[in-house]
């Protein structure tokens, strides 16, 4: 899955129904509302519930430090 994938724009997570963030290199999407993430096997978002893992803080603090790297600059 690419950053600018289409399909992006309309994965939400199955729990919350909130968007998620998509972090590369690792290939996984990313509720930080919840601090779930979900992984992405050759190519295929794995969105069920149970594939979801919980995050610990000091995952969570680096996964946000990577999101904001990861943003587009103007």
């Amino acid at each position: 899955m690419k950053p600018d994938d289409p399909l992006l724009k309309i994965l939400v997570c199955p729990l919350d129904k909130g968007p998620l963030a998509l972090l590369t290199p690792e290939d996984v999407l990313y509720n930080p509302r919840l601090r779930r993430r979900y992984p992405v096997l050759d190519g295929i978002p794995q969105l069920l519930p149970s594939s979801g893992e919980q995050v610990t803080d000091a995952e969570h603090a680096r996964l946000l430090r990577r999101l904001t790297d990861q943003e587009p600059r103007p």
